[in-house]
């Protein structure tokens, strides 16, 4: 049975329709099961929207099977998805994990199951991802997969002990933040890193996939990325999303969802073409390029 499917919402049930609609259109869709965690309003004003998620969400159909997990409190977005991932992994070796603003490509769900199993234990790899950036492929290069040192939360899939073997609390910190020449080796695959991860540790933003970056960081492992998309983000339209209503520079091309079956390579490592088109997109400079475009008011 490939592995179940644990999709979070909380106010945006436009968005979690779209989300649904393409979920259901994947090959995989009725043959597996989908756990569906959603969040209680912060405020009496997120109320409507709520529970106009909640009417969606019980009324889901196309699936194996569907578990609704309602919380009739606001357990924030951090605490809500390290809660419910680890309760889905604490009976399953593995799962894809979504939000309520991705869509998926038909064949979404076939690829994050293929490379769960082809690297379940390969002792360099992380996580799967199902977003990439329209990266310029190298050439001859055959693999529908490529490697990268981060972990992308859009659409995803994770074994059970890595999953467990994360410190959430992120104890080594003051220590981290103290040792110059960590912070620079964390900030390789992506400038944002460090200050993001002081963000979160400082409840600052309410963040959980900086801290599992973290994890991956300590563990030196990968990621495997699809060399063409398999989901789209539209929560960057949204004025109801936690950290969207921004300049969307994610904006790829996505997979015809066609092809059932891929190329994933035994060997595990970096391509410096992919490694380096990643990193730019990290940069410092492309982010103050793409804030300056979000202050213009360019969506």
């Amino acid at each position: 049975m490939p592995a179940p499917i644990i999709l979070f919402a909380y106010k945006r049930p436009s968005e979690l329709r779209r989300t649904l609609l393409a979920l259901q259109a994947n090959f995989l869709a009725t043959e597996s099961e989908l756990y569906v965690f959603v969040d209680g309003p912060k405020h009496p004003s997120d109320s409507l929207k709520v529970e106009q998620v909640r009417a969606i969400a019980e009324q889901i159909t196309g699936f194996r099977n569907v578990y609704l997990h309602i919380s009739t409190t606001n357990m924030g977005c951090a605490n809500s998805i390290i809660n419910g991932v680890s309760q889905v992994l604490r009976e399953h070796p593995n799962a894809v994990v979504l939000e309520e603003d991705i869509v998926t490509t038909p064949n979404f769900l076939d690829f994050i199951n293929q490379s769960l199993m082809q690297y379940a234990s390969h002792p360099k790899v992380f996580s799967v991802g199902g977003y990439t950036f329209p990266f310029e492929h190298p050439t001859n290069y055959v693999d529908d997969v490529y490697f990268y040192g981060r972990t992308c939360a859009w659409g995803w899939g994770i074994w059970a002990d890595r999953w467990f073997a994360t410190d959430w609390s992120i104890a080594d910190f003051e220590a981290f933040m103290a040792d110059s020449a960590r912070r620079k080796a964390f900030n390789y695959y992506g400038s944002d890193r460090v200050r993001m991860l002081r963000r979160s540790v400082e409840k600052e933003i309410d963040t959980w996939d900086i801290r599992l970056c973290y994890e991956q960081f300590k563990q030196k492992k990968l990621t495997a990325y699809p060399t063409i998309s398999k989901v789209e983000n539209i929560g960057f339209y949204s004025n109801d999303g936690a950290n969207t209503n921004v300049y969307n520079r994610y904006q790829t091309q996505l997979d015809d969802g066609l092809r059932r079956r891929f190329i994933l390579p035994e060997r595990v490592d970096e391509h410096s073409t992919y490694t380096r088109q990643f990193q730019h997109q990290f940069s410092l400079g492309v982010r103050l390029f793409n804030r300056l475009k979000t202050v213009a008011g360019l969506r």
